[in-house]
């Protein structure tokens, strides 16, 4: 039976920080709905109705390009040890970029990744958690590193370029670049 809440609960909150990967998904109108799953130590709880993610440069901005389409995104955190449950957050997000003015604040929360991207501010608009009855035991052994290491290595401008004519989703719906790129530390 599923329960839902208007905001984050102690209960919920609990129940994030034990989990290592979460997924987001999102849609628009005419395209694809885009599923991603999310792991290194990515994710914030901000207030009980606002929550927000690093993300990484990767094989596409799908997620940048349907928010500004649509707006709509569900991040769902599954526990794959006890007890059974199934945590998904609904709302409404938007993606800040390190040109935007409101870039440090969001920043803050974070450890810097290298190949940060964006932030992805969501204002929670409900709650839900359900059984987890069908998700199987999985123990968890470490993060790969293998991200972290290619945008590491890369060189920073040769990364902007590339990523700059990224313009559009693969359905063709527009998207922000980022202008420049975070060299954080490696963890």
């Amino acid at each position: 039976m599923a329960d839902f809440s208007d905001t984050l609960t102690d209960a919920h909150v609990a129940m994030i920080a034990k989990q290592p990967v979460f997924f987001v998904a999102t849609a628009a109108e005419g395209a694809r709905i885009n599923l991603s799953p999310k792991g290194y130590d990515a994710f914030r709880i901000l207030a009980p109705d606002r929550v927000a993610y690093l993300d990484l440069g990767g094989s596409g901005n799908e997620t940048n390009a349907h928010l500004m389409a649509d707006g709509r995104i569900t991040v769902m955190f599954c526990n794959f040890e006890q007890p059974a449950l199934i945590l998904r957050i609904y709302g409404r997000g938007r993606a800040v970029l390190p040109q935007d003015p409101e870039w440090e604040q969001f920043a803050a929360h974070f450890t810097l990744l290298p190949g940060t991207r964006q932030i992805f501010d969501i204002a929670v608009e409900s709650v839900q958690t359900s059984c987890g009855w069908g998700v199987p035991f999985m123990e968890y052994q470490r993060e790969r590193q293998t991200l972290k290491k290619a945008h590491a290595n890369s060189n920073p401008r040769e990364w902007a370029a590339k990523h700059a004519l990224r313009i559009a989703s693969i359905d063709g719906l527009p998207t922000r670049p980022t202008d420049r790129f975070i060299a954080g530390e490696a963890d």
